[in-house]
């Protein structure tokens, strides 16, 4: 079955960086646009970035500072966050849409503290 599995998280610094990882299985990876979205307490859950083959797109937020990434032999997507601001700390979670299914990690949090 499909399982998205994210890891990275962390508690870090204003200004620091991180590196999130979405490890993926069970559906033809590299076939399917993947995304990142992220939830703040209170707050909807947003698109943070997605990719393509070739393609990426941001939120306006996070352009500059973040990177999406994929490593189709490894099955897995990333982000790349740079520049952290405390406005970012959410939980992150990793996203596919197949057909009639969507499908999401468990998420990992994301605190950006001094």
């Amino acid at each position: 079955q499909v399982q998205l599995v994210e890891s990275g998280g962390d508690l870090v610094q204003p200004g620091g960086s991180l590196r999130l990882s979405c490890a993926a299985s069970g559906f033809s990876f590299s076939r399917y646009v993947m995304r990142w979205y992220r939830q703040a307490p209170g707050k909807e859950r947003e698109l943070v970035a997605t990719i393509g083959s070739s393609i990426t797109t941001y939120l306006d937020s996070v352009k500059g500072r973040f990177t999406i990434s994929r490593d189709n032999a490894k099955n897995t997507v990333y982000l790349q966050m740079n520049s952290l601001k405390p406005e970012d700390t959410a939980r992150y979670y990793c996203n596919v849409k197949l057909v009639g299914a969507d499908y999401w990690g468990q998420g990992t949090q994301v605190t950006v503290s001094s």
